[in-house]
């Protein structure tokens, strides 16, 4: 064993006596072991929190989006997207026609978006999952029926279980005469049962969804489409297939997005947010770090005496550094990994017991969801490495200044 790693191990797990030196150093090794047990516990949250925003928006969110890039529509009669529903790949395609309306129901009314969507938009077995009341049905007995949004629920206060109230949904009548004498002539009215409510996020919650030929009918549009949502089958490379896809359709035409592109502002927030409670726990580590050399420098004064007598007999500077060097380093290390292990433990037992709740009544989640990356245990580790290297080497530097007066004292 190197020498330096030996004597710095005696210091540190010496048990004969104990002094204020060994006391702060404890202090300073638990304020490690606290830090990245914190580190690792935040950091599988937020992964775990991750995790389940994207599941929900999954639920609504296609592998890959094809969408005009001027204007609002465009044929479905494209050779390449024809190809692509007898692509063995494709799981869902789903043709999507989707427009701002008016909807009243009972005395209420509000403007919201209403989504026409065809047959392989209910392959989806997950939005089963995304039903507060009633069911995700869009045709009953050969009649086109409506899903609601939530958020879009509470501003009608749509009742599924009343089926005596319809929905009406109101849009411009594009054939209508501009010198019309009634008002009601420059809309388009269509009536809708509503069959299910469903919660996802608010972006999707003010939400109507309907069958496409109901959203035909209303705007008077016989072929053309929105976009077209693509779902695909396990084992897919979907980027290799955007790329393809993009390669193939006019690129001043259309647009191809996978999902980071059709939520981009929340994937940022998400890892935004992630990062930077990850920066200010890490600030704290480093002040709790840097108390080590203050340990260390005790010790160093307390050790004069050992210092000398090594120097005495041929033990030169890098010697000494070494073992205040090292002395750092297991303080920072044992307190690293001990906090790493704790937190894994502690982030096991809420994924199988879920002991800490978000509190309210979530639909989704009620405790705190946990998922785990390789990756943020390594940054931890590097993270507390990095710093207690460079809180040690200062402590060795200090250990070596002075030494020709420790040798006169002695």
């Amino acid at each position: 064993m190197n020498t330096s790693v030996y004597i710095a191990k005696r210091y540190l797990l010496s048990t004969k006596k104990m002094h204020a030196v060994n006391i702060i150093s404890g202090i300073s090794m638990l304020g490690v072991f606290i830090g990245s047990a914190a580190l690792i516990i935040i950091l599988s949250v937020f992964n775990g929190l991750e995790k389940v925003i994207l599941s929900m928006y999954n639920n609504f969110t296609p592998e890959l989006k094809i969408e005009p890039k001027y204007g609002k529509a465009f044929s479905p009669d494209n050779p390449v997207l024809q190809k692509l529903k007898q692509d063995n790949r494709i799981f869902s395609y789903t043709e999507v026609l989707q427009e701002r309306a008016l909807l009243r129901y009972g005395d209420r009314q509000v403007i919201a978006t209403v989504k026409g969507v065809s047959d392989d938009f209910l392959k989806n077995k997950q939005l089963d999952s995304t039903i507060i009341n009633g069911s995700f049905t869009i045709s009953a007995g050969g009649e086109a029926t409506a899903v609601v949004g939530a958020v879009l629920q509470g501003s009608l206060g749509v009742n599924v279980h009343d089926h005596l109230t319809s929905l009406q949904v109101y849009s411009p009548n594009k054939n209508s005469s501009v010198s019309s004498i009634n008002p009601a002539d420059e809309f388009t009215v269509r009536y809708i049962y509503p069959a299910g409510i469903f919660s996802v996020q608010q972006e999707f919650d003010d939400l109507l969804i309907v069958p496409l030929g109901f959203m035909r009918g209303l705007l008077s549009e016989p072929t053309d489409v929105s976009s077209v949502e693509l779902n695909f089958k396990k084992g897919t490379n979907v980027l290799a297939v955007q790329k393809d896809l993009e390669d193939q359709l006019d690129k001043r035409k259309f647009t191809v997005k996978n999902r980071y592109e059709q939520n981009t502002l929340l994937y940022k927030t998400l890892h935004v947010e992630k990062w930077a409670v990850f920066a200010i726990l890490s600030f704290v580590l480093l002040i709790a770090t840097f108390n080590i050399i203050g340990s260390l420098t005790m010790l160093v004064i307390d050790k004069k005496k050992d210092i000398a007598i090594l120097t005495s007999l041929g033990a030169g500077k890098s010697l000494i550094q070494g073992i205040f060097f090292f002395e750092g380093m297991l303080i920072s290390l044992i307190g690293c990994v001990g906090g790493i292990i704790i937190g894994l433990i502690f982030c096991l037992l809420q994924q199988k017991y879920g002991f800490i709740t978000m509190g309210g009544d979530l639909t989704i989640v009620n405790a705190y969801p946990v998922a785990f990356k390789a990756s943020d245990f390594i940054l931890v580790f590097l993270t507390v490495a990095s710093i207690a290297v460079v809180a040690s080497g200062i402590s060795a530097r200090l250990s070596v200044k002075g030494l020709s007066d420790f040798k006169q004292d002695l």
